[in-house]
C-alpha cells in the first residue's frame, strides 16, 4: 500500500531527479524519487543470482571446440565477465554459475570471485540438464527471489527496476523483454496487461513484437513445478506459470546481444566498438 507525502527538496536535487525520467524505466517523479530511496535504503534487493554457462556453442564452431562460448571475449574481456559486472553493479555478489562443457576453463579464470568483488560458486552438470534441470540442482542455495539469465546474451537491465516490478505483481516469475522488426525469428510473448498469456515459437502472423531476452526474476518456490531430469524453463515452466496467472513480462530498453551465430558476435562487436569509440 502506498501513502501520499509532500517533500520539499532543494531545486539543484529536483532538477536531477527530472533528468532521470525517461517514461519508461522511471515515468516521473514520485517513481523516479522512489526508486532512489528503494535503491538509498536497501528495501528491496536480490540477494543470488544463477548464470547458465554450461552450453557447447555448436554454431560458434570451431570456435568453441577450444573455448566455453561464454569465455569468447567482448570488448577485452569474457562475455561472462560483463555479466558479472552488471549483477555487482546492482549489488548482487552471491552468482552462481552452472558450467558443464569445458568447465575447467571457467572455473580457472573466475575462481570464487574474489578477484571480481563477488562470491561465485559452481553448479556442476555431468550431463546437459537443460535450462529448467540446472535449476533444479540450485534448489538449496536459492531460498528468496533471485535472478536467472542466459550466460550467452549482453544485456543491459535496471534489476533494481524490474525487481520493484515483480514485487508489485505478486507472481512468480517475471521475465526480461525485448521489442524486434522481425518477430517471425523469435518464440513471441503474447500479453495481456503485463501479465504474459502464453508464448508463439517464431509466428507467421502479429501477434506481438516483444521475445524473451533471457533473463528473469523468480521465485524459489517455482523450483518445484520443474520435472525430474533434463527439462526447460522455455517449454516446462513458463507455460505452467502463464496458465497460472503468475508469470509477468518486463519491457526494457537497455542494449541487447546474442552471442549465438558469428553474424551476432560481430555485430555486437561492431557496434559496441562504435559506442565506445564516441565516447
Amino acid at each position: 500500500m502506498k501513502e501520499r507525502i509532500s517533500l520539499t527538496l532543494n531545486k539543484s536535487i529536483l532538477e536531477q531527479v527530472d533528468m532521470l525520467i525517461d517514461s519508461t524505466k522511471m515515468r516521473s517523479r514520485s517513481h523516479a524519487i522512489e526508486l532512489l530511496l528503494s535503491k538509498a535504503l536497501n528495501t528491496k534487493k536480490i540477494e543470488h543470482a544463477l548464470i547458465l554457462a554450461g552450453g557447447k556453442g555448436t554454431r560458434l564452431r570451431p570456435l568453441t571446440y577450444e573455448i566455453p562460448k561464454v569465455m569468447i571475449p567482448l570488448q577485452g574481456r569474457p562475455f561472462l565477465q560483463h555479466l558479472i559486472e552488471m549483477l555487482k553493479k546492482h549489488d548482487i555478489t552471491d552468482i552462481l554459475l552452472s558450467v558443464g562443457y569445458l568447465k575447467e576453463q571457467i572455473k580457472e579464470y573466475f575462481g570464487n570471485g574474489s578477484k571480481f568483488g563477488v562470491k561465485i560458486r559452481y553448479i556442476e552438470e555431468e550431463k546437459p540438464l537443460g535450462t529448467a534441470g540446472c535449476l533444479k540442482l540450485a534448489k538449496s542455495f536459492l531460498k528468496s527471489s533471485f535472478v536467472m539469465m542466459n550466460g550467452d546474451e549482453f544485456k543491459e537491465v535496471d534489476l533494481h527496476d524490474m525487481f520493484s516490478f515483480h514485487k508489485k505483481r505478486g507472481g512468480l516469475g517475471t521475465i526480461g523483454l525485448k521489442t524486434t522488426d522481425t518477430p517471425e525469428n523469435y518464440g513471441i510473448a503474447v500479453m495481456q496487461g503485463s501479465r504474459i498469456m502464453r508464448f508463439v515459437e517464431k509466428p507467421k502472423t502479429f501477434v506481438s513484437n516483444l521475445f524473451s531476452a533471457g533473463i528473469y526474476i523468480l521465485e524459489p518456490e517455482i523450483i518445484d513445478l520443474i520435472p525430474e531430469g533434463y527439462a526447460m524453463v522455455e517449454t516446462d515452466l513458463f507455460p505452467k506459470l502463464a496458465e497460472q496467472g503468475k508469470l509477468a513480462g518486463y519491457p526494457f530498453e537497455g542494449r541487447w546481444y546474442d552471442l549465438g551465430t558469428f553474424e551476432r558476435y560481430e555485430k555486437a562487436i561492431k557496434e559496441l566498438g562504435n559506442e565506445n569509440a564516441k565516447d
